[in-house]
Protein backbone atom coordinates (compact mmCIF):
# COMPACT_ATOMS: atom_id res chain seq x y z
CA UNK A 1 0.00 0.00 0.00
CA UNK A 2 1.14 3.59 -0.66
CA UNK A 3 2.09 5.69 2.41
CA UNK A 4 0.00 8.23 3.48
CA UNK A 5 1.81 12.02 3.03
CA UNK A 6 0.86 15.59 4.10
CA UNK A 7 0.52 15.87 0.34
CA UNK A 8 -2.21 13.25 0.43
CA UNK A 9 -3.84 15.06 3.17
CA UNK A 10 -3.95 18.41 1.65
CA UNK A 11 -5.30 17.23 -1.43
CA UNK A 12 -8.14 15.05 -0.11
CA UNK A 13 -9.36 17.87 1.81
CA UNK A 14 -9.40 20.12 -0.72
CA UNK A 15 -11.21 17.21 -2.91
CA UNK A 16 -13.93 16.84 -0.16
CA UNK A 17 -14.77 20.02 0.40
CA UNK A 18 -14.92 20.95 -3.53
CA UNK A 19 -17.13 17.97 -3.41
CA UNK A 20 -19.68 19.17 -0.78
CA UNK A 21 -19.39 22.69 -2.56
CA UNK A 22 -20.13 22.41 -6.09
CA UNK A 23 -21.79 18.39 -5.43
CA UNK A 24 -24.13 20.19 -2.82
CA UNK A 25 -25.37 22.78 -5.17
CA UNK A 26 -25.86 20.98 -8.09
CA UNK A 27 -27.57 18.16 -5.25
CA UNK A 28 -29.61 21.48 -3.79
CA UNK A 29 -30.60 23.09 -7.32
CA UNK A 30 -32.21 19.56 -8.87
CA UNK A 31 -33.92 19.21 -5.52
CA UNK A 32 -35.34 22.51 -5.38
CA UNK A 33 -38.16 21.61 -7.59
CA UNK A 34 -39.18 18.96 -5.41
CA UNK A 35 -39.27 20.58 -1.91
CA UNK A 36 -40.84 24.37 -3.42
CA UNK A 37 -44.23 22.15 -3.43
CA UNK A 38 -43.77 21.69 0.64
CA UNK A 39 -44.04 24.36 2.73
CA UNK A 40 -40.93 26.13 4.06
CA UNK A 41 -39.10 22.95 3.35
CA UNK A 42 -37.04 24.62 0.80
CA UNK A 43 -35.97 27.87 2.82
CA UNK A 44 -35.09 24.72 6.00
CA UNK A 45 -32.56 22.22 3.34
CA UNK A 46 -30.62 25.48 1.74
CA UNK A 47 -30.30 27.00 5.60
CA UNK A 48 -29.12 23.84 6.73
CA UNK A 49 -26.87 23.35 3.21
CA UNK A 50 -25.36 27.23 3.97
CA UNK A 51 -23.98 25.36 7.52
CA UNK A 52 -22.19 22.74 5.51
CA UNK A 53 -21.39 24.96 2.23
CA UNK A 54 -19.96 27.47 3.62
CA UNK A 55 -17.21 25.91 6.21
CA UNK A 56 -16.43 23.55 2.80
CA UNK A 57 -15.86 26.88 1.34
CA UNK A 58 -13.22 28.14 3.88
CA UNK A 59 -11.62 24.74 3.89
CA UNK A 60 -11.38 25.36 0.24
CA UNK A 61 -9.70 28.42 0.04
CA UNK A 62 -7.38 27.46 3.43
CA UNK A 63 -6.16 24.13 0.75
CA UNK A 64 -6.06 26.21 -1.95
CA UNK A 65 -3.66 28.41 -0.54
CA UNK A 66 -1.73 25.27 1.03
CA UNK A 67 -1.88 24.28 -2.89
CA UNK A 68 -0.33 27.52 -4.06
CA UNK A 69 2.24 26.94 -1.60
CA UNK A 70 3.49 23.67 -2.14
CA UNK A 71 3.62 23.68 -5.95
CA UNK A 72 6.94 25.48 -7.24
CA UNK A 73 8.56 26.72 -10.30
CA UNK A 74 5.38 26.78 -12.68
CA UNK A 75 5.45 28.18 -15.84
CA UNK A 76 3.77 30.70 -16.86
CA UNK A 77 0.22 28.99 -18.74
CA UNK A 78 0.35 27.35 -15.12
CA UNK A 79 0.11 30.73 -13.24
CA UNK A 80 -2.12 32.09 -15.94
CA UNK A 81 -4.65 29.05 -15.14
CA UNK A 82 -4.20 29.42 -11.62
CA UNK A 83 -5.32 32.92 -11.94
CA UNK A 84 -8.15 31.98 -14.03
CA UNK A 85 -8.99 29.78 -11.19
CA UNK A 86 -9.09 32.39 -8.52
CA UNK A 87 -11.04 34.59 -10.08
CA UNK A 88 -13.52 31.76 -10.17
CA UNK A 89 -13.48 30.58 -7.03
CA UNK A 90 -14.59 34.55 -6.32
CA UNK A 91 -16.89 34.84 -8.31
CA UNK A 92 -18.70 31.87 -6.99
CA UNK A 93 -18.15 32.48 -3.56
CA UNK A 94 -19.67 36.21 -4.12
CA UNK A 95 -22.61 34.85 -6.31
CA UNK A 96 -23.42 32.07 -3.39
CA UNK A 97 -23.21 34.85 -1.08
CA UNK A 98 -25.67 37.30 -3.13
CA UNK A 99 -28.07 34.22 -3.42
CA UNK A 100 -28.41 33.77 -0.07
CA UNK A 101 -29.07 36.98 0.05
CA UNK A 102 -31.74 37.79 -2.98
CA UNK A 103 -34.97 39.04 -1.81
CA UNK A 104 -36.78 37.87 -5.36
CA UNK A 105 -37.52 34.20 -7.16
CA UNK A 106 -35.30 36.09 -10.27
CA UNK A 107 -32.71 37.20 -8.21
CA UNK A 108 -32.00 33.87 -6.48
CA UNK A 109 -32.26 31.91 -9.45
CA UNK A 110 -29.85 34.23 -11.22
CA UNK A 111 -27.14 34.21 -8.66
CA UNK A 112 -27.96 30.77 -7.65
CA UNK A 113 -27.42 29.75 -11.65
CA UNK A 114 -24.11 32.03 -11.50
CA UNK A 115 -23.02 30.66 -8.15
CA UNK A 116 -23.23 26.47 -9.54
CA UNK A 117 -21.92 27.45 -13.21
CA UNK A 118 -18.63 29.07 -12.12
CA UNK A 119 -18.06 26.28 -9.14
CA UNK A 120 -18.34 23.66 -11.83
CA UNK A 121 -16.30 25.51 -14.02
CA UNK A 122 -13.34 25.87 -10.92
CA UNK A 123 -13.51 22.23 -10.63
CA UNK A 124 -12.61 21.86 -14.71
CA UNK A 125 -10.13 24.66 -14.22
CA UNK A 126 -8.56 22.74 -10.72
CA UNK A 127 -8.36 19.65 -12.76
CA UNK A 128 -6.57 21.58 -15.37
CA UNK A 129 -4.38 22.16 -12.94
CA UNK A 130 -3.94 19.09 -11.33
CA UNK A 131 -3.14 17.79 -14.54
CA UNK A 132 -0.11 20.08 -15.67
CA UNK A 133 3.09 18.14 -16.20
CA UNK A 134 5.84 19.66 -13.24
CA UNK A 135 7.81 21.66 -14.81
CA UNK A 136 12.05 20.36 -14.28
Amino acid sequence: MLSVSLDTIRLFLHVLAATIWVGGQLTLGALVPVLRGIDGVTKTAARRFNQVAWPAFGVLIATGVWNILAVHDQTSAYKTTLNVKMTLVLLSGVSAYLHTRASSKKSMAIWGALSALTAVATLFVGIMLGNAPATP
